[in-house]
């Protein structure tokens, strides 16, 4: 039996369901496990946690039959031990499964276990896979034959995949809008974003972060295919320089978050063409475009610098004065210059406007 804890409002709520499902079902009477409905079901299984769930599908044939039909988020990165194996034997039960959670604290996923998945959930459109040490190219061929409609996929720490691999996969999982390949050092190439920029044009979100490989070549071409592009890490990327900036404050006119930490090729170049780019757009974008909230019609709004030490002052103020919602004051660091010493003179418009109202005794 599935035990269900939680505050008394809990209880009562679900009482409430029981009776109105009981209402509803003149001459039913609930005697086994089985019996009870599956909207019931359901609902009791939302109460719990995910292992809870997996307990349930073992209680009978009708449990286990409407779990299938029912689940759809599924998260398991709670199990510490023989996570493979539980994802092969839960795979062929969870076929309308929508967001699959797998993050582990150390390596257990294989390739034949992503490869049930890819078999049998053919609905999946969010996937976490990040800490997958083990995982190879095997299980990006699975992807992209059997969960063509991924809309988000976390791959982060994934160490074997290679440029081929990933590209193989942008080219039938193409509604892809977020995307994490954080640390995946041998899998990001110039090759790489060129593949995502021809086939994922709906991309919104990616994390490139230490991928040391890419050049401007390749960011180039990510931001000429990706226009919808709203946020890039770009942190630890070496050799790319203000060409790439200069790239994306061009063609990605939503980008709202831009992180170039320890990019020492940045230099004022780029931050005054994130600027011009603000100026440019912000009277036929956003303010034509229908109101969404503050945010989006402010533009840029997170901005990482730190370690970028070949920037000035005037430049770095420039973009702060231009995009209001970067801020440098205490609490609300979205404009984050770590290790730029030479940029402590930079302040967002909430701290000049506080410094103003601050009244100034009479000499």
């Amino acid at each position: 039996m599935v035990m269900v804890g939680g505050e008394q409002s809990t209880s009562m709520e679900l009482d409430q369901c029981f009776q109105m499902m009981m209402m509803n079902m003149e001459g039913v009477s609930i005697k086994e496990w089985k019996d009870i409905p599956v909207e019931l079901l359901m609902r009791i299984l939302s109460l719990v946690d995910d292992r809870n769930v997996i307990a349930a599908s073992g209680v009978c044939c009708g449990w286990r039959d409407a779990i299938s039909l029912g689940l759809t988020r599924l998260r398991l990165s709670w199990c510490n031990n023989n996570m493979n194996n539980l994802v092969l034997s839960l795979a062929p039960k969870i076929v309308k499964l929508q967001t699959l959670i797998l993050r582990q604290d150390k390596p257990q996923l294989e390739d034949n276990a992503v490869e049930a998945i890819a078999n049998h959930c053919h609905e999946l459109q969010e996937l976490d896979l990040s800490k997958s040490l083990r995982l190879t190219d095997r299980t990006l061929y699975a992807l992209a034959h059997g969960c063509p409609n991924l809309t988000k996929l976390n791959l982060s720490g994934c160490t074997s995949f290679s440029d081929k691999g990933i590209a193989y996969l942008t080219r039938s999982c193409r509604n892809l809008k977020v995307l994490n390949l954080c640390g995946c050092v041998n899998a990001v190439s110039d090759y790489t974003l060129e593949a995502i920029g021809n086939n994922c044009n709906q991309m919104q979100s990616l994390n490139l972060g230490w991928c040391e490989k890419i050049s401007d070549d390749g960011v180039m071409s990510l931001a000429y295919g990706c226009p919808d592009l709203r946020t890039l890490d770009l942190c630890g990327c070496v050799l790319i320089t203000d060409e790439s900036v200069v790239a994306l404050a061009d063609w990605c006119v939503h980008l709202r978050s831009l992180g170039l930490y320890y990019c020492r090729n940045i230099t004022d170049r780029a931050m005054y063409s994130l600027a011009q780019s603000g100026v440019k757009n912000k009277p036929g974008q956003w303010k034509s475009s229908a109101k969404k909230n503050k945010y989006d019609e402010e533009g840029l709004r997170s901005l990482n610098i730190s370690q970028c030490t070949a920037l000035t002052p005037s430049a770095v103020q420039a973009v702060c004065d231009t995009f209001p919602a970067l801020h440098t004051c205490s609490g609300r660091h979205s404009l984050v210059m770590s290790g730029c010493l030479n940029l402590t003179s930079v302040h967002c418009a909430c701290i000049l406007q506080a410094h103003r109202s601050v009244p100034h005794s009479a000499h």
